[in-house]
């Protein structure tokens, strides 16, 4: 049996396991692709501590944390293999998140 890899990201990088539309109705029938609406939204898994300021080496914080529901650019990105099946794991860097979901 593989066990799951486990990954810090470094700087400002932001580790997301992307939130994936359904591909079958609610009675179960299977859906085109073409009505599936593409979903840039994920989940954030892991945050490295934030860059550096090039003017005094101070850290800049990140603009999420884990747990986060944010979305996703329609591109970019480096997809990562974890080892789990049936999950979309990315990372990106901090200013290529375009904002923080917040739920009512």
């Amino acid at each position: 049996r593989k066990m799951a890899k486990r990954l810090i990201p470094l700087l400002d990088r932001v580790l997301v396991e992307k939130i994936v539309a359904p591909t079958k109705s609610v009675g179960g029938i299977i859906l085109p692709e073409s009505a599936v609406s593409k979903i840039n939204e994920a989940k954030v898994l892991a945050v490295g501590p934030g860059r550096r300021a090039a003017q005094n080496g101070e850290i800049i914080p990140m603009g999420v944390k884990v747990g986060d529901s944010v979305l996703l650019p329609d591109y970019g990105g480096q997809k990562v293999d974890l080892g789990e099946k049936d999950k979309e794991i990315f990372l990106y860097s901090d200013q290529e998140i375009l904002g923080v979901v917040e739920s009512n």
